[in-house]
């Protein structure tokens, strides 16, 4: 398979899903249901049964279309569905779980992002381009299993997003937030998504930047644990897996840390070149580009993608630590 395989799906929520779940099928079956990392999230499922449920019920209540995406993604899967659903419940199950990704924000400009995810993963994710039956266009990284949303792409001819994990604590959810990050998806404009961000915090924690597809405009917002905080940015920025203005208590992990005063370095040195950034490797800490077998978060960077704003906004997404793009389009 490619290392970024590009697919396209197309119509009803329920059969978006049945499709993304049949390109996924392999790589989940050959190599995600055998980690770990599945294997906790589905014991954890099992232990929080109320949880599982109450989260259920709101999003068939609150989302119900990406309910029925959610059903067509266990049956392309040929899972069950409660397993695909605990699984797109990882973060309010295992809050600390190890999701990583860094963004480079150069508001008027760029936006960039490094995607990483489990090592089992490498070269086994998707570039999905999808044409919803009642909401506009999109395209995004997409991992087998998994919602689209959560992760780094753009809402064609409206705004281009990236997203972190944040690890907070003392949660109480009443919603998946990669079901809020998937409705993201179907909103208009920034200002909508903020909107919706606001509403519904009452998850376990993300970080998303928001960019304007004009350019006009680039926030970047923390939301979960039951408050959004919302920074808009005028000058270029870096953020990793830890809140930088949200009130919650949370987790900062090592590598969380050191990528996020790294890359504040190579700003305040001049870089400008996004790519630069999220290909660094310096010695004197974790890395931003991460390779490592036995990298402390059981994290591998899997793509790195640029997102250019403006006049003729555009799209590159290159496999780890290359200059040349595996795929690219105009949004």
């Amino acid at each position: 398979m490619n290392a970024l395989e590009p697919r396209a799906i197309a119509g009803t929520p329920y059969a978006m899903g049945r499709q993304l779940g049949e390109y996924g099928l392999e790589a989940v079956h050959a190599v995600l249901v055998h980690d770990p990392a599945w294997q906790a999230i589905q014991e954890r499922a099992r232990q929080n049964a109320p949880l599982i449920a109450r989260l259920a019920a709101n999003t068939q209540r609150d989302f119900p279309a990406i309910w029925q995406e959610l059903r067509g993604l266990a049956d392309g899967l040929a899972l069950p569905l409660d397993e695909v659903f605990a699984w797109n419940c990882r973060g309010e199950l295992l809050a600390t779980e190890a999701d990583g990704c860094t963004s480079v924000q150069m508001p008027g400009g760029v936006l960039a992002h490094n995607e990483d995810g489990l090592p089992c993963l490498q070269g086994r994710c998707l570039w999905v381009t999808a044409q919803p039956q009642d909401e506009g266009a999109f395209s995004v990284f997409c991992y087998p299993g998994s919602l689209p949303g959560h992760t780094v792409g753009v809402c064609r001819g409206r705004f281009a997003f990236a997203v972190n994990n944040l690890r907070f604590a003392n949660l109480a959810p009443m919603l998946p937030r990669m079901v809020v990050c998937r409705a993201l998806l179907r909103v208009r404009s920034v200002k909508d998504a903020v909107a919706l961000l606001e509403r519904f915090n009452r998850c376990a924690g993300f970080h998303i930047t928001l960019a304007e597809r004009s350019g006009a405009s680039m926030v970047s917002v923390e939301f979960g644990a039951e408050h959004t905080a919302v920074n808009t940015l005028s000058t270029p920025a870096i953020h990793a897996n830890h809140a930088l203005y949200h009130p919650g208590r949370q987790c900062i992990t090592r590598s969380s840390a050191d990528r996020q005063r790294r890359g504040e370095a190579l700003l305040a040195q001049g870089v400008d070149n996004p790519l630069t950034i999220l290909h660094d490797q310096s010695p004197e800490a974790l890395p931003i580009l991460r390779r490592a077998l036995d990298d402390p978060d059981n994290e591998n960077t899997l793509a790195s993608v640029v997102i250019t704003l403006g006049s003729a906004p555009t799209w590159h997404c290159y496999l780890p630590g290359e200059i040349t793009p595996c795929q690219q389009g105009i949004w």
